[in-house]
């Protein structure tokens, strides 16, 4: 299996190389299970972070993420925009997403109770990976409805042409592949 090894603000990682398309192949990112990387990210992106009230993450791999940057902040609350409406939710805000990562349209929802609480707020949406940006139009729609506010918008890794954005904040560049291995030319 083709690797890239990436250095994330001086944390390095061998990232799998996989195929999305015919000529669109992906370093695969996943923060699950590694406990080193997961403290080391929440503290590189709290450094930078602007003020904000409350974070807010799409389920599920940022996850781990979310909940260490809450942690090493010292607050006890975040938000996180599920997948699906769950039981004890007392209602929802829906909004569609498509991501690169993911072969359907999905759906991110909010429990009304965690937007009452955003409202007014400044919100700081983090994730694992920008992409097309899909995954964050999304969940900026959901903060919005809710009646708060976009404080920011971090990333681990920004990938593609999400790397000329102005308005993240990213950790490290992470570039499209070739079949081979090799980095697309921007």
């Amino acid at each position: 299996m083709l690797t890239y090894e990436i250095d994330i603000a001086g944390l390095k990682r061998e990232l799998p190389i996989c195929r999305v398309t015919d000529d669109v192949y992906i370093g695969a990112f996943v923060i699950f299970g590694d406990v080193e990387l997961t403290v080391h990210c929440a503290a590189e992106l709290l450094k930078r972070a602007p003020e904000y009230d409350y974070i807010i993450a799409p389920e599920a791999k940022s996850i781990p993420l979310l909940y260490e940057m809450a942690r090493q902040s010292g607050e006890n609350k975040y938000f996180l925009a599920r997948k699906s409406p769950k039981l004890y939710m007392t209602g929802v805000f829906e909004v569609e997403v498509k991501s690169i990562t993911t072969e359907k349209v999905q759906k991110l929802v909010l429990d009304k109770a965690d937007a009452e609480q955003m409202r007014g707020k400044r919100i700081l949406i983090v994730d694992d990976v920008i992409s097309t940006g899909e995954s964050l139009k999304a969940v900026e729609e959901l903060v919005e409805k809710a009646g708060g506010t976009v404080a920011g918008r971090m990333f681990v890794l920004a990938e593609g042409d999400a790397q000329k954005r102005d308005d993240v904040i990213y950790l490290a560049p992470l570039p499209l592949f070739n079949a081979d291995g090799t980095p697309k030319e921007t």
